[in-house]
């Protein structure tokens, strides 16, 4: 497994994958991996000849504010997982590689971006769209690999490659969780021991929530009240947003009729989460 920093390297190895016929996927990450990033990269392997994994923090898709300096970084334990994976390699590129100092192009989307994640971090999705387009151009892979723990992530990118004629399938991948439930999350490593323990309100809430659906609720006031007053027994969850919605178009869901995504962003402490799940009518 190689390692490489420049987009020339890159596009010059996959070049002749190409040349040899080979199918080549690619798993987008910010590093410092887990086990919810190695399953992907094994799903990648098991679908592809060569699989390729970017390990970079993204710049533009932080907020003012936002942790990217604080956020987790391990280059030497993300390669020692992506090799045990079967990557082939992994892109490890300086944002200087990444954005010219002058740069002013960015891919934006309406629609999608606006509710959810994206009322509360505005700039976000246009670093996501941005980033993972121009991973895209330089890789060209034939799948890309991406979690449902962040399920609007994975919509807003499907639409951006139906809407942009990306010759790419989109594969999303389950969330995986540790042993208590609590979805994986590089985040997790900013939790004290007792945040810690208080993070498993977000899985149990949302559990809470599909419970009634399974027996039967289809009224989304009473199943989003479900989980704010679970939520609330935890008193250093501080909740973002709770939010049930069509599971395409991320639109309200008045009322569940078809499939949904029930979604919720809690801050524990100043470390934010994300979790949710999709039930099918």
């Amino acid at each position: 497994m190689q390692i490489v920093k420049s987009i020339e390297e890159v596009r010059s190895i996959v070049r002749g994958w190409r040349k040899e016929g080979l199918r080549v996927g690619l798993v987008p990450t910010m590093g410092y991996l887990h086990e919810g990033h190695k399953s992907l990269i094994v799903k990648a392997v098991s679908e592809n000849d060569r699989v390729v994994v970017s390990d970079f923090v993204n710049p533009t898709q932080f907020g003012a504010n936002e942790d990217l300096e604080s956020y987790p970084r391990d280059i030497e334990r993300d390669a020692a997982i992506c090799e045990a994976a079967g990557a082939s390699l992994v892109f490890h590129p300086e944002p200087e590689e990444m954005y010219f100092p002058d740069n002013c192009t960015f891919v934006d989307m309406d629609g999608l971006t606006k509710g959810l994640c994206g009322k509360s971090r505005p700039t976000h999705f246009r670093g996501v769209c941005t980033v993972v387009s121009k991973l895209f151009h330089i890789v060209m892979p034939d799948r890309a690999y991406f979690g449902q723990k962040d399920a609007q992530q994975l919509a807003v990118i499907r639409r951006m490659v139906r809407d942009l004629n990306f010759e790419i399938t989109i594969v999303g991948c389950p969330i995986v969780r540790e042993k208590d439930g609590l979805a994986m999350s590089s985040r997790n490593t900013y939790l004290n021991a007792e945040e810690r323990k208080a993070a498993l309100i977000l899985h149990k809430s949302l559990q809470a929530a599909e419970a009634l659906m399974q027996t039967g609720e289809r009224d989304v006031a009473v199943i989003k009240a479900a989980i704010v007053e679970r939520m609330k027994t935890e008193p250093l969850a501080r909740i973002d947003y709770v939010e049930i919605v069509d599971a395409e178009t991320l639109e309200d869901a008045a009322a569940i009729e078809r499939p949904v995504l029930a979604a919720t962003a809690v801050y524990i402490g100043k470390t934010r989460l994300i979790d949710n799940f999709i039930f099918e009518v």
